[in-house]
């Protein structure tokens, strides 16, 4: 154990030295992520739509749809209300842009629809926000339809109060479940992407510094020390990932207090950072053992660390194109970390992301495991 920790500990002083190190695993994944989030910043926001209310009916019916309809809408975050005094100011708001689209309830309203007479619920939609538009007019619509489901069972019996209408059920029942799918935002997104993804980067000069060893001359004295082979190897594979789970720790730290990240509970998104490390690291060292020289070792590991996160999603979403490219994404593991942390996040979310985590730690074993079977060859002085 005394060789293994001195091993490990020779290879971090290597590379606290290298300044590159810190650039490579902490500066560059950080400034990445932070600009993109700047670059992409209220996109988020943008998707909820707003819609300008004007009353001027003042009803105990229209009170039911700007209070029971619209107002739990709004705390959802579905949508964004705004209060107009009247038509044209509501029509004034959607021409300048300051809304999507506008709800009108014209005055009689109530005492229309109590009465069994004609009501309208005007919506002035936004020309340049079709979406806003068609989301207020779906709404309208439901409303629409409670209410005249709410006529049918007044008239049922024989008329009735404004209070008995507040008090006839809803036709059909909806409850609200929380979606097995989660989803970071783009801030989260983009720290976890650029973290992972240059992870890969980080952890390739653990086990692929046996050939920076052979090169300068060292490895010959290393292994004529009394030191078993597996504990050099060992060794240096337990540097990557101390190195790795340094950076993802400081980076995922960062992302919370500068970038607003949330990321779920923290055993959870410790385990998982530590199962991605794990990961990365046996993908690196048997990568490695494939060249013959450091050289040839960093620009194949290069290679496959680019071609691995352009396949798992971390700069598009590829699982979400769907088809061929959804399903090779299973085989990376920046996919399964990314759908690690998604499924952390959350008020519902579970304490550990089992199937990712699992996934993660397969990638290691069997990587890890066919680099060691292989690493004899590199340990040729």
């Amino acid at each position: 154990m005394g060789a293994l920790l001195l091993i490990t500990a020779k290879d971090l002083r290597l590379r606290v030295r290298d300044r590159s190190v810190f650039l490579l695993a902490i500066v560059v994944p950080f400034g990445l992520a932070a600009i993109f989030s700047l670059v992409f910043n209220g996109v988020d926001d943008q998707a909820r739509p707003t819609f300008a209310v004007a009353d001027e009916d003042r009803g105990q019916i229209a009170a039911t749809f700007t209070g029971q309809v619209l107002g739990p809408l709004e705390r959802q975050g579905v949508i964004a209300l705004r209060t107009a005094g009247g038509e044209r100011e509501a029509a004034a708001m959607v021409g300048r842009g300051d809304a999507d689209a506008a709800y009108v309830v014209p005055a009689g309203f109530t005492r229309a629809v109590l009465g069994g007479h004609a009501a309208e619920l005007r919506v002035i939609g936004n020309v340049d926000a079709p979406i806003g538009s068609f989301v207020a007019r779906s709404v309208a619509e439901a409303f629409v339809a409670d209410v005249r489901y709410v006529r049918v069972a007044l008239a049922t019996k024989g008329g009735g109060t404004p209070e008995e209408a507040l008090r006839v059920p809803a036709p059909v029942g909806i409850e609200d479940f929380a979606a097995e799918r989660r989803q970071l935002s783009l801030a989260e997104g983009f720290a976890a992407g650029m973290a992972v993804f240059f992870l890969f980067f980080t952890v390739q000069f653990g086990f692929s510094s046996i050939l920076d060893e052979r090169r300068d001359g060292t490895l010959a004295r290393l292994l004529a020390a009394p030191v078993p082979r597996a504990t050099i190897v060992f060794g240096k594979l337990l540097g990557g990932v101390v190195v790795g789970v340094v950076s993802m720790t400081v980076l995922m730290v960062a992302a919370d207090l500068l970038l607003g990240a949330e990321w779920g509970n923290p055993l959870g998104v410790g385990v998982l950072l530590v199962a991605g490390v794990l990961a990365a690291t046996g993908v690196m060292a048997l990568v490695a053992t494939v060249a013959t020289t450091a050289e040839q070792a960093g620009n194949v590991q290069a290679v496959v660390a680019v071609l691995l996160g352009v396949l798992g999603g971390v700069f598009i979403p590829i699982q979400q194109i769907g088809g061929v490219f959804a399903v090779l994404s299973l085989v990376t593991p920046h996919r399964w970390f990314m759908q690690g942390l998604a499924d952390l996040h959350g008020d519902a979310a579970p304490v550990l992301a089992v199937v990712p985590t699992l996934a993660l730690l397969g990638f290691a074993a069997v990587t890890t495991g066919v680099a060691l079977l292989r690493a004899g060859r590199m340990l040729r002085p």
